[in-house]
This record gives structure tokens, C-alpha cells and sequence, in this order.
């Protein structure tokens, strides 16, 4: 007789989830037991590099990734990456064991107490089947609450004496819708408003991109000779940046962004939320005069949105119908905006003339993933990202995502075959959120290149200080920290950089080795504005 286990491992079959991320526990191991040879478990060693593997991985390939956690413990340690995962907008199935439920009145040791309240309220959904023969069924309402939009992550806690109950017929395989197209009336007031408009604006969020929606987003900018702009802080590029109507990544700050805007009488925004800020600089939302129209597939952005005017639509789905209602603009396009200006070469390097170098030797299909917060300006000034799901970054603004979505980012790129290379770009402080990840690329002989700007600080925090006048806060320097050695110890390549000439040629071998490679930089400890 079938148990809920072989069930399970049917359904996920179905589901096309035969990858699965994790670091195992006791309450796993039931589950985990005689494990299929046609699956693959991605063996991180710690929970929380589990789930951004996994949520790079998901990224990466366009489908849901599961990821397998130990109990309340290691959800906890997972919690992080999740909340991530959460504001990324990342499919993800979590699983958590339980201890056995003869046990559960008692409380015994690795209870989850109140486990579809732990993950809360960073999963769509969070259940604990009551019966071991739901747990099937209760995968196929996961996956669906997972893709469905806006996506996310969602959280089953499964006890570890259920798998050997003897299951159910399996549920019948479904499917679920992924897209929905805009209200036609709000659709074709969205356009008059445009067609009206003397000096429209475009900010495309991460949407665009999740949509597969770039050819259409470039020509709705064209058809309105309009400037373009990415929403701020973005997880993701949303345009070919060396396109002349490309404008840049918008301040964070209500006041500044407002100013970037200045002009314009309609804004139309697609695919991200309104606005994504972090310092608080005050300000009017937006410019006098203008006026903001709001394409999102998330009901949640829509409703928190501080001003203009929201419709509900996958944002590809809005750009086509957009580019069939718009009629081509009247007006001369956007000149384009000027090349960065190349930067002097020092000892050490500057984050700019680093990023230069890196740009100088960038592969024609590459795959960037940056966590390096106070360098990232200088980053995004110097390297353009000009194709599609090529740019991966964490929205929720805390560290530890990068370094391990690199890795299933990577991991990905192998199992689709498209074979992308791909680079990460680490700050010294992120790179120790989650070192542990180097392991699982060296066991997995991933080639993918780390280069980590070393100025031993975190420099973000020192520039929010002087934002906000808070001198003498502790904890914020980084002396001391040996990343050659801890990569070797991880069985990765790695040599110090010095020079941009010496990055191109590491950087090359490395996207052609059977290992990762760590490539630490040291660079000016000047501490760049937090704007």
C-alpha cells in the first residue's frame, strides 16, 4: 500500500519540484528517508542559506522552488531569507517538520508550538494538515497559493509520524492561472490620461521583469518618447540600461525622489510599488502638477499606495494593451544620458574604478547578483544591465540573500542549460551573513565568480549615521578578517585583486573552473552618501 510519503513524492513529481533545497533534522528525516534517486537535494548548512538558494534558484528558473527546514528551530533560522523571499515576490514551498503527534500535547523537545504562526506574516498561506492523508492535496494548494500573483512563499509543518500512514488516492493534478489582464474601462482611462499628457514619465518596477516584459516596456517608451526610470531599490533590472531613454534607478527618499521627477505632469508606474523608501527625508510624493497612474499585480501595493490612481494587471499584459491604445507621441525623444565618467586608477582601487573594470570585462551574457549596499551606486553607475533576468538583488533590505542566491541563481543556469555565468558582487560585511554557501557551491563545482569589495566596514551604516547625525555607534568597523583563507578552507579558487587588469584575467578563469571563486578587492574605505 502507497503511504502519504510516496504520495507526496508523486505529487511533487507532477509539480515538476524534484530539487529540493535544505539542511536536515530529526523531524525531517522520516520524509527524507530512502531518499529518490530522481530528486536532488541541495545540501546547505544552515536553513537560512537553504531558503535564498532556493529563492535565486526559483528566480532563476521561473519556477517554484522547494525548500525543506527543521521545525521551529530552523524555520527560525530561516526567517531572515524568508521575509526576503516574501518582498521578492518569490514562488517557494516551505516545509517544516513536526514532532510526532501522539507527542504534540506534550510538548516535547522541537515542538513547533504555533507553527503556522511562526512564518507569519511573511507566507501567503501557512498550514498543518490535520490528517497525515491531506498532506498531498495540501502540496497542490500550496503550489497554487505559491504562483498565483502576487507570488510568494508558502509554509506547510508537517509532522514526522505521518509519512508512513497509508494515503489517499492522490488528488487529481490541477493548474491555476498566473496572469490577469486589466479592467478594460480603467484600462482605456490609464491611456487617455497618457495621450493627454505633455511630458509623461515611466518607472518600471521588478514586475516588468517577472513578466518577461522588457520588449514591450521599451516599446511603450518609445511610442511616447518618455523618459524612463527604475523604481528604487529594485531586485531586479527592468530595462536595458544603455538605452537612450534609460534615466537610472530612482532615490529612495520621498523628498529626492520627487525632485528626480520634477517636470513631468503623469507618472505612470508599473510593476512596482509606490514608492519603495528608506531614509526619511520628507517631501511631497510627488512634484507639483504631476499626476501618478499605478500598474500593479499586487492588491497590497495598490492599497498602501500613498497617491495617484491604481489598476490591478499583470504589468506584461497592461504594457501590450498600453502599446494598442497609446498613439505614438509628437514630441522629440529623451536625449540620452551621458556614459559614466571613467574613473582615475588608485591604490587601493575606488568602488567606482572597481565596478569600471568589472563593466570593462563583463561577459555579453551574464548574470549579476549584488548585496554590497554601500557600493552599490557606484555599481550600478559603471556596469548597465541590458538583457532580461539578468540582475538579482533582495527587496527587503537585509543581508545574507546574496552570497547563496548566487549559488541557486547558478545551480539554475546549469539545470536549464542556458549556462549563463554568473558573478556576484559580495560587500566584505554581507559576506559573512552566509559564508556557509561556498561549501555547497564547491560541492556542487559551480563556477561561479564572487568579487567582494573589501573597505573592512560597514559602510552603509556609516552613511546612514551621518545622514541622520548619530555619531559613535559601535560595531561598525570590520578589522581583521581573512576571506582567502576562509574561501580556501571552503574549497573555493580565490586570489586578492589589486588591479583592474588582474580582475579581467580571474575573472575569466573563473567562470571557466570547476569550483567557485573568491575574489576579495580591497578598496578606498571613503564613505559614500547614502543618496
Amino acid at each position: 500500500m502507497a503511504t502519504v510519503r510516496d504520495a507526496t513524492y508523486d505529487v511533487l513529481r507532477t509539480l515538476g519540484m524534484t530539487t529540493m533545497f535544505g539542511n536536515p533534522g530529526s523531524t525531517e528525516e522520516p520524509f527524507l528517508q530512502d531518499f529518490p534517486a530522481d530528486f536532488h537535494y541541495v545540501h546547505a548548512l544552515h536553513e537560512a542559506t537553504a531558503v535564498a538558494m532556493a529563492d535565486g534558484y526559483a528566480q532563476a528558473s521561473g519556477t517554484p522552488a522547494h525548500v525543506n527546514l527543521h521545525t521551529a528551530p530552523g524555520t527560525g533560522n530561516g526567517m531572515g531569507n524568508l521575509v526576503t523571499a516574501w518582498h521578492n515576490k518569490t514562488p517557494l514551498i516551505v516545509t517544516a517538520g513536526q514532532q510526532t503527534r501522539e507527542m504534540l500535547l506534550l510538548e516535547p523537545r522541537l515542538t513547533s508550538r504555533r507553527p503556522t504562526e511562526l512564518p507569519q506574516p511573511y507566507v501567503k498561506w501557512a498550514y498543518e494538515p490535520t490528517r497525515a492523508q491531506d498532506i498531498p492535496a495540501a502540496v497542490l494548494r500550496a503550489y497554487a497559493t505559491a504562483v498565483q500573483p502576487p507570488a510568494g512563499p508558502v509554509f506547510l509543518s508537517l509532522p514526522m509520524d505521518d509519512w508512513a500512514q497509508p494515503a489517499d488516492p492522490l488528488p487529481a493534478p490541477r493548474t491555476v492561472a498566473t496572469r490577469f489582464a486589466p479592467d478594460p474601462h480603467r484600462l482605456d482611462e490609464f491611456a487617455r490620461i497618457l495621450t493627454d499628457s505633455h511630458n509623461p514619465v515611466l518607472v518600471y518596477g521588478p514586475g516588468v521583469d517577472r513578466s518577461a516584459s522588457w520588449s514591450a516596456a521599451v516599446a511603450l517608451a518609445e511610442r511616447l518618447a518618455a523618459p524612463v526610470w527604475s523604481a528604487p531599490a529594485p531586485e531586479r533590472a527592468v530595462f536595458p540600461e544603455d538605452h537612450p531613454h534609460f534615466r537610472g534607478v530612482l532615490p529612495y527618499a520621498i523628498g529626492p525622489l520627487a525632485d528626480a521627477l520634477r517636470g513631468h505632469d503623469t507618472v505612470l508606474v508599473i510593476g512596482a510599488p509606490v514608492f519603495r523608501y528608506y531614509p526619511h527625508i520628507p517631501g511631497g510624493h510627488l512634484p507639483d502638477g504631476a499626476r501618478l497612474l499605478h500598474v500593479t499585480d499586487d492588491p497590497d501595493e495598490a492599497a498602501r499606495a500613498p497617491v495617484g490612481d491604481s489598476l490591478l494587471g499583470d504589468p506584461g499584459l497592461t504594457l501590450a494593451a498600453l502599446i494598442d491604445l497609446v498613439p505614438p507621441a509628437d514630441r522629440p525623444p529623451p536625449a540620452p544620458r551621458d556614459a559614466p565618467t571613467p574613473p582615475e586608477i588608485t591604490t587601493p582601487l575606488s568602488a567606482d574604478a572597481l565596478f569600471a573594470g568589472l563593466a570593462a570585462h563583463w561577459p555579453a551574457d551574464g548574470v549579476l547578483v549584488q548585496e554590497s549596499p554601500s557600493n552599490l551606486s557606484a555599481l550600478r553607475r559603471q556596469l548597465r544591465i541590458t538583457r532580461p533576468a539578468s540582475y538579482f538583488t533582495m527587496a527587503s533590505g537585509g543581508l545574507g540573500y546574496g552570497l547563496p542566491a548566487a549559488i541557486g541563481v547558478a545551480l539554475a543556469e546549469r539545470d536549464t542549460r542556458r549556462g549563463r555565468p554568473v558573478v556576484a558582487v559580495i560587500g566584505d560585511g554581507s559576506f559573512h551573513y552566509s559564508v556557509q554557501a561556498l561549501w555547497t557551491a564547491a560541492r556542487l563545482a559551480l563556477p561561479v565568480v564572487v568579487v567582494v569589495p573589501v573597505n573592512q566596514q560597514y559602510a552603509i551604516l556609516k552613511a546612514f549615521a551621518e545622514l541622520k547625525e548619530t555619531p559613535g555607534v559601535p560595531g561598525l568597523d570590520l578589522p581583521g578578517l581573512d576571506i582567502v583563507a576562509i574561501a580556501s578552507g571552503y574549497g573555493c579558487a580565490t586570489e586578492v585583486i589589486q588591479t583592474p587588469d588582474q580582475l579581467g584575467a580571474a575573472l575569466t578563469a573563473g567562470l571557466r573552473a570547476d569550483r567557485p571563486t573568491v575574489l576579495p578587492v580591497p578598496i578606498s574605505t571613503d564613505v559614500p552618501s547614502i543618496l
